[in-house]
């Protein structure tokens, strides 16, 4: 059995976009993530999964953590065979490897916060939350030891080289550039673009 994420784990927080794609990580342990719109550090401890409109009366809600293995590049097709038809079916995906899901001890809302693309925090936040608006980190010293946990992530992906990252992000450019602020995805409807 899995457990909860320690207080200084990396967590992203992603979209689950249905209940077949919950029962796929369930049962198959994996997770997709288009590359086109994937974040650029993958390399974390947990995902946490937002339930959209789709999960009915779990809908709006991050319910679900599970810790990440590993994660390799395929194609949508060869991920779902029975959307061999699928119209990004040739489009490279993230599959993320994951161990078993773990029920957070109390679901975290999404109250009024409705748009995000991929949220970064730390296993403390994820466990004190009581909405999805206190997922992101804010405070300026937390921020500063969840950007060092990123930046070495992104060195060692092999992404970026650690000159071209200082030790602190200064401007929201920098910050965009990681996924940590940015566009939106409308948590409301859920699925996939």
């Amino acid at each position: 059995m899995s457990a909860l994420p320690a207080p200084s784990d990396l967590v992203l927080v992603a979209i689950m976009p249905s209940p077949r794609d919950m029962e796929i990580a369930r049962l198959l342990g994996w997770y997709r993530i288009p590359l086109r719109t994937a974040p650029k550090v993958i390399a974390v401890d947990y995902l946490a999964f937002y339930q959209p409109a789709s999960f009915g009366a779990g809908k709006w809600q991050v319910e679900y953590v599970a810790p990440v293995h590993g994660h390799e590049l395929a194609l949508r097709a060869d991920l779902l065979k029975d959307e061999a038809d699928h119209p990004r079916a040739e489009e490279e995906y993230f599959k993320i490897q994951i161990g078993g899901l773990v029920r957070l001890p109390h679901p975290i809302p999404a109250k009024k916060w409705k748009r995000l693309n991929f949220v970064y925090t730390t296993g403390q936040h994820l466990l004190a939350a009581e909405s999805i608006n206190d997922l992101p980190v804010k405070e300026q010293e937390e921020r500063q030891v969840l950007w060092r946990a990123l930046r070495e992530r992104a060195v060692a992906s092999e992404l970026y080289a650690a000159e071209d990252l200082p030790e602190f992000p200064l401007d929201s450019e920098l910050l965009a550039l990681l996924g940590l602020i940015g566009g939106g995805f409308d948590l409301s409807t859920g699925g996939e673009e």
